[in-house]
């Protein structure tokens, strides 16, 4: 239902149940209630956020479609499964039960990933753990020459990337390939290897017993966020892919958490096949993602 459309009910202001929906959101721990409000407000009523100020009077049904997605707000469910999406780079993708929603600071590797194709044509990219295919889909939206591979072992998330990529695809994306694979398997994409320009992953790489948010711990899949005891349990796989895949000079980053400030560059010293090791700090200055060239 947008602004303008008529409704049941007395029209009302929309301010009052926009605070009323932040003081919902803070009182049940929501870390960010304003924005929260705001974005569930903006998808019920088919308008971007930054317009909100100067919608006029809403009608009931409206509101009560609003109160209705604060209160599953409050009850922790991720706010991408209410709207239906999340961003990342330049795109919109849809997201929902079954697949691992991409997170705001994972924008930071796929900038750093980019800035090492310049001056690359028709470069390789792989992304391994693709998820929604974020990371991929982003890097095919942004080079469109680049040839673009999606990994992912998980059948509900591939159906989320191949959802993601068909409508990339219509809308004049250069098409990703998908492969439904395990990161741990070594024969994995045996024909690119020594060819791959770039490689990104976002792993699963929290510790088993590290506590989480709800809306990690209820919604997210666990193989998605999970790495075992240590959380490094997939990425030992993805350096290894690494060092087989990438050609001598092409680049990897990986996302890591924020305990792995040091294990994870360590990971890609030990195997002595990379260069320029370092780790990158997310915009709360935690550790992050750690990169490397291959040697």
């Amino acid at each position: 239902m947008t602004a303008g459309t008529s409704g049941t009910g007395v029209r009302q202001p929309l301010r009052p149940a926009l605070l009323a929906a932040e003081r919902v959101l803070a009182d049940a721990g929501v870390a960010s209630p304003r924005v929260d409000a705001e974005l569930l407000a903006a998808h019920v009523l088919g308008v971007p956020r930054t317009r909100l100020p100067l919608v006029g009077p809403v009608d009931a049904a409206a509101l009560d479609q609003l109160a209705d997605l604060v209160r599953r707000r409050a009850a922790r469910v991720p706010l991408q499964h209410l709207t239906g999406w999340a961003v990342m780079g330049e795109l919109t993708l849809r997201v929902g039960p079954g697949v691992f929603v991409p997170r705001p600071e994972t924008e930071l590797l796929l900038a750093w990933g980019l800035d090492q194709l310049r001056g690359t044509d028709r470069p390789v990219v792989v992304d391994l753990c693709t998820g929604s295919g974020a990371l991929a889909l982003a890097v095919a939206n942004a080079r469109p020459d680049a040839v673009v591979h999606a990994v992912e072992r998980d059948t509900a998330a591939l159906a989320w990337t191949r959802d993601n990529a068909a409508a990339r695809a219509e809308a004049g994306d250069t098409p990703i390939r998908l492969h439904q694979a395990d990161v741990t398997d070594p024969a994995l994409l045996a024909d690119l290897a020594g060819g791959v320009d770039l490689l990104l992953c976002n792993p699963p790489y929290v510790p088993a017993a590290t506590p989480v948010p709800p809306e990690v711990a209820d919604h997210d899949p666990a193989q998605a966020v999970f790495g075992g005891a240590d959380g490094l349990a997939v990425i030992r796989h993805v350096v290894t892919a690494a060092a087989r895949l990438l050609r001598p000079g092409g680049a990897v980053a990986v996302e890591h958490d924020d305990t792995h400030g040091a294990a994870v560059p360590a990971l890609f010293t030990a195997h002595q096949g990379f260069t320029e090791i370092a780790d990158h700090t997310d915009l709360a200055g935690r550790p992050r993602f750690a990169t490397a060239r291959r040697a």
